[in-house]
């Protein structure tokens, strides 16, 4: 993780390795309706079109407000990322796929750009690991 001196900028990368293949991650990924039950943080998710660079989406953790966000890249199998900005904090995260022999790694790589980022940042990743792991035991069990 990293922090500047400012506290305007926050980094933290999260992985975990996977028996499930690149390609059931992604189906995952995909299938944004069914990201609350792998992820507790998320209560709901709706996107505003296909599930490609471009395209926005609002989600709603439980019991906050929802939040508008914006696909910025998407490869499939590989990765895709998303970016949120409330005021003027940034926050993008990068989901990414590594092909491992038969299984994958998964990567949850976040930033925070903006005032407070070096305390949102870290709130946003807190669940990060926990996240990791209901995906990728979701995705052994497809």
């Amino acid at each position: 993780m990293n922090t500047s001196p400012s506290g305007c900028t926050w980094s933290g990368e999260y992985s975990i390795e996977t028996s499930a293949s690149a390609e059931a991650i992604w189906h995952l990924f995909r299938d944004v309706g069914t990201w609350a039950s792998w992820n507790a943080g998320i209560e709901s998710v709706a996107l505003e079109g296909p599930f490609a660079a471009g395209t926005s989406f609002t989600m709603k953790a439980p019991g906050q407000d929802a939040m508008r966000s914006r696909l910025t890249e998407v490869r499939e199998n590989e990765c895709f990322v998303d970016e949120t900005t409330i005021d003027a904090l940034t926050i993008r995260v990068a989901h990414r796929i590594e092909r491992k022999g038969e299984g994958a790694r998964v990567t949850y790589a976040v930033s925070a750009e903006g005032p407070g980022a070096k305390d949102i940042g870290p709130a946003v990743a807190s669940d990060f690991p926990d996240v990791l792991t209901l995906l990728a035991r979701k995705a052994e069990a497809r």
